[in-house]
């Protein structure tokens, strides 16, 4: 059996500056939901001056803590329906 294909867009935006650099991710739901993650990066002041490699570093970050936050929200819903504690949902 045949069932429709579904797809996410994860949006990432960044805030940098010389030393820093903020990831924000976000994923909107067919429901209509949102789950949002942040990560950020610190560039050591004897490394080089590299924004890509802290987007790199900042957006995985925000990636993971938004799996996270994808597994959370499903336990909540599972739990939601069956009435019952689910049993974790490992990565």
């Amino acid at each position: 059996m045949m069932h429709a294909a579904v797809g996410w867009h994860v949006e990432l935006e960044f805030l940098e500056d010389d030393e820093h650099t903020r990831a924000v991710a976000l994923l909107r739901l067919a429901d209509g939901s949102e789950v949002r993650a942040h990560g950020h990066a610190t560039r050591h002041h004897v490394d080089a001056n590299q924004p890509r490699v802290g987007e790199e570093i900042a957006g995985a970050r925000a990636l993971n803590e938004l799996a996270m936050e994808l597994l959370s929200k499903a336990h909540t819903e599972i739990d939601a329906e069956s009435g019952r504690t689910s049993h974790p949902i490992n990565v």
